[in-house]
């Protein structure tokens, strides 16, 4: 995972520390999957920096007993929870940094996944851990999903979401259709014309910059910044067009 500056250094470290501690543990590899931006930055597939760890939880019944060991990898960590959900293992986690950057990061579990979520152990070389994580066509299809149910849920955008769009389409990978198709309740090429609607009208360029500026290097930023939005939505027309 790239470091767009090197004052992020300190955080990507704690990142690391605790998905080796995750991967170590005696229990978690075996109920948790590691999904997201982290979880793709790491594959090697997104050229940006991911700020999060996301992961989901395979048996509901599971969720008090994943809170306790995650606390517990925490606590040994010397990490501070700042915050944390009362119903799901959700973590809002403090570390030392200088005053004014980052010093925050979210660990967030969800449960229960889809049932048509598919999942491979992964080496990732960076920890060298091996871990169960999204395959790409499942990681694809979240992809497409989360650029408008960002919005959807939270009121939110984010320019990261056309950019990961973009690198996806942009290196050929396949997209598992049936998570797309069973959660929108909607054809596959219906969802990425109503996809394509929604990317048109909302996501000006202040949108992109202002979230992009702080996850890639300064170069590539610059470089993707003024045509990503025009060629996610050429991506989206011809995707739709040879979905048949």
């Amino acid at each position: 995972m790239i470091l767009p500056h090197p004052k992020d250094a300190i955080h990507k470290s704690w990142l690391y520390a605790i998905l080796s501690a995750i991967a170590d543990d005696a229990h978690l590899p075996f109920l948790l999957r590691f999904k997201g931006g982290t979880c793709a930055a790491m594959r090697g597939i997104l050229p940006r920096f991911s700020v999060d760890l996301d992961f989901d939880l395979l048996y509901s019944r599971k969720v008090a007993f994943v809170q306790k060991r995650l606390v517990s990898i925490f606590i040994a960590l010397g990490l501070k929870i700042k915050d944390q959900s009362r119903t799901a293992p959700q973590f809002f986690l403090g570390y030392e940094n200088a005053p004014g950057e980052r010093s925050t990061l979210k660990v967030d579990v969800t449960f229960p996944p889809n049932s048509e979520d598919e999942y491979e152990p992964v080496r990732f070389v960076d920890i060298d851990r091996i871990l169960h994580a999204h395959t790409i066509p499942t990681m694809f299809a979240h992809k497409l999903l989360a650029t408008m149910g960002r919005f959807q849920k939270k009121g939110a955008l984010a320019g990261r979401d056309l950019l990961d769009l973009y690198i996806f389409f942009r290196a050929g990978l396949p997209i598992q259709k049936e998570i797309i198709e069973k959660q929108m309740n909607m054809a596959f090429e219906d969802y990425l014309a109503t996809l394509g609607a929604f990317v048109e009208k909302y996501f000006t360029q202040r949108v992109i910059d202002e979230d992009l500026n702080a996850l890639m290097p300064p170069q590539a930023f610059s470089s993707v910044r003024r045509n990503l939005k025009s060629q996610v939505l050429v991506f989206l027309k011809d995707a739709a067009r040879h979905s048949g």
